[in-house]
């Protein structure tokens, strides 16, 4: 029997992050040693308090099926934590999904169909192509990379890359894959032209709470934008929570009534105690996310130094744990052998939209941080 695939399926490759993470595992499993600065993982465990309280959860019987934007509890949180960022968003406007990947599907599943335009700002995390492919969009594409990734110099080239046929842009500060941070004058562009041209706007704050002296400004804060931006958060990056698969969306009402048909439709909805978890997460564990930032800082400074001591330059990130290293033009072949000779995962700049490049996670332990950039050095790759 042959099967037939559809259109939405095919335009699409799979995701070169975990492809990568993939390479490593079976390279490990076949004895070798690799540093793997591939994913967006932290090392930090769960903090025990949010361990702690997904554990009782689970005793106190929490096991079952919750209303399908989530626990009336946990969306109070978010709303506080959302007003605390200039946000109003009640828990009407909020629905909790298993990790903020699912997030994002939901929300370019409702608004955008076959023709639509999406602007997306390279480098570019690499599920929102995927994501708009699947949904039929086509993409228009700002490149960053001659500003240092950052969007204030280059908001010329966004004015002219979207126009009254763009329906989406999609906004990530602080950015995977570069760490930038967006400073109000780019946000304030953004917003000029999407009131401009009635562009709604996703403003993916996944990692707004993991930032080295500047404070990011959430879009949807701005005048214009409450009512045309979406935000998307979660609990995998600040909380070290990856594997228990939580985030959320906020927006304007008529988008969470019609997103909410796909979600109810698909997920059902986050996992009961999970829910309660993330409850203990914003109410309680600031102290434990501000120990990581601070280690994250450490080990960004550590990884600019090694790199400078090897006569290699980076735009070095205000944000989230990443930073693009400039490599060969042929970014694919030069991760490959980083791999195949140094055992050293990275991902190639191309999944991002941007060749030329690699992206190293720095969320690893300082020691295999230094092991990682001393294997390249030695291996010719730096």
């Amino acid at each position: 029997m042959t099967m037939e695939f559809t259109d939405r399926v095919t335009r699409v490759e799979p995701s070169a992050t975990l492809a990568i993470s993939a390479l490593a595992t079976e390279l490990e499993q076949d004895g070798a040693d690799v540093v793997d600065l591939s994913v967006g993982e932290p090392d930090f465990p769960t903090p025990q308090n949010i361990v702690d309280a997904g554990q009782e959860a689970m005793d106190a019987g929490h096991t079952g099926y919750t209303t399908s934007a989530g626990i009336l509890e946990l969306r109070k949180a978010i709303s506080e934590k959302l007003a605390a960022d200039g946000l109003d968003h009640g828990p009407e406007e909020i629905i909790v999904t298993p990790g903020a990947k699912q997030a994002l599907y939901e929300i370019i599943q409702a608004l955008i169909q076959d023709g639509d335009e999406v602007a997306l700002l390279d480098p570019a995390w690499v599920s929102y192509e995927a994501m708009v492919k699947m949904a039929g969009g086509d993409l228009t594409r700002v490149d960053l990379s001659e500003t240092d990734f950052q969007l204030e110099p280059a908001l010329d080239d966004l004015e002219a890359a979207v126009s009254d046929e763009t329906e989406l842009l999609i906004v990530n500060s602080p950015s995977n894959p570069t760490g930038a941070v967006y400073t109000d004058a780019a946000l304030e562009g953004v917003r000029d032209l999407a009131v401009e041209h009635d562009i709604t706007v996703i403003s993916d704050e996944i990692y707004k709470e993991i930032t080295y002296g500047v404070e990011p400004t959430s879009l949807g804060t701005l005048e214009g934008m409450a009512e045309r931006t979406v935000t998307v958060n979660g609990f995998s990056k600040a909380y070290s929570m990856t594997g228990w698969r939580l985030g959320y969306f906020a927006g304007p009402e008529e988008l969470i009534d019609q997103a909410g048909k796909l979600h109810s439709h698909s997920v059902s909805s986050a996992v009961n105690f999970v829910q309660h978890a993330g409850v203990e997460a914003l109410e309680n564990t600031d102290d434990a996310v501000a120990d990581m930032v601070e280690a994250f800082g450490e080990r960004r400074e550590l990884v600019i130094d090694l790199l400078d001591d090897h006569g290699v330059d980076v735009a070095v990130p205000d944000g989230a744990f990443y930073m693009m290293l400039p490599v060969a033009d042929d970014d694919q072949a030069w991760c490959e052998g980083a791999i195949e000779d140094a055992h050293v995962a990275t991902v190639p700049g191309s999944a991002f939209g941007t060749p030329g490049y690699a992206r190293i996670s720095y969320a690893a332990s300082e020691e295999r941080l230094e092991e990682g950039i001393e294997r390249l050095a030695e291996e010719g790759y730096l």
